[in-house]
């Protein structure tokens, strides 16, 4: 594993091909624009509610999509995003790409951290939504757990609805289920 101080920055502007030729060592890299962000190793409560959104969603998903996490969305080559939850094409998942591109993706949603904050409420939504991501989702933590549904109404995105107890929605599909049940009390003050 090569140390972050040991990656050797490329001449120009970072592009999704520097990415590709980094080693494949768990840091969570992503692109604005050519400049490359490297965000922490995320918290328990982020994780713990990342995989029970996810294993959630995947039990209601139409069959024609795929819930997944972690993976990358490329929206340009000097341009791209891991979303914390996604939510892909049946047909574009079962290549297994290590990769999305923006047209493969009904949904991407993040779970805002303390170092995310402007990332998640308003460079992301803004940036997904100039790509043509129809959903986005931003799952905030403090003060309290809640989720803020978003809908692509060109050119940004129009908040649905925000829940704290329940979800109950018929956008992208059919869906209810309990929020607060998403994360143990224990690890809701995390962050």
């Amino acid at each position: 594993m090569i140390a972050a101080e040991q990656w050797e920055a490329p001449a120009h502007e970072w592009t999704t091909d520097d990415l590709d030729a980094l080693p494949e060592d768990g840091v969570r890299r992503e692109l604005i624009d050519g400049v490359l962000i490297v965000s922490p190793a995320p918290s328990t409560s982020h994780q713990t509610l990342a995989g029970m959104l996810m294993a959630t969603l995947a039990g209601s998903c139409p069959k024609e999509y795929v819930v997944t996490q972690g993976v990358e969305v490329r929206i340009s080559p000097r341009r791209t995003f891991i979303p914390d939850l996604v939510v892909v094409d049946a047909f574009a998942a079962s290549k297994h790409p290590r990769h999305y591109l923006p047209r493969e993706v009904l949904l991407a949603g993040e779970i805002v951290s303390p170092s995310s904050q402007a990332f998640d409420r308003v460079l992301k939504p803004n940036l997904y939504a100039e790509a043509g991501i129809p959903f986005y989702w931003r799952i905030e933590l403090e003060p309290a757990l809640a989720i803020h549904t978003c809908k692509l109404a060109d050119p940004h995105y129009r908040e649905l609805g925000t829940f704290a107890e329940d979800l109950a929605t018929d956008e992208p599909w059919r869906m209810s289920f309990s929020v607060a049940r998403l994360l143990p009390e224990a690890l809701r003050k995390q962050g």
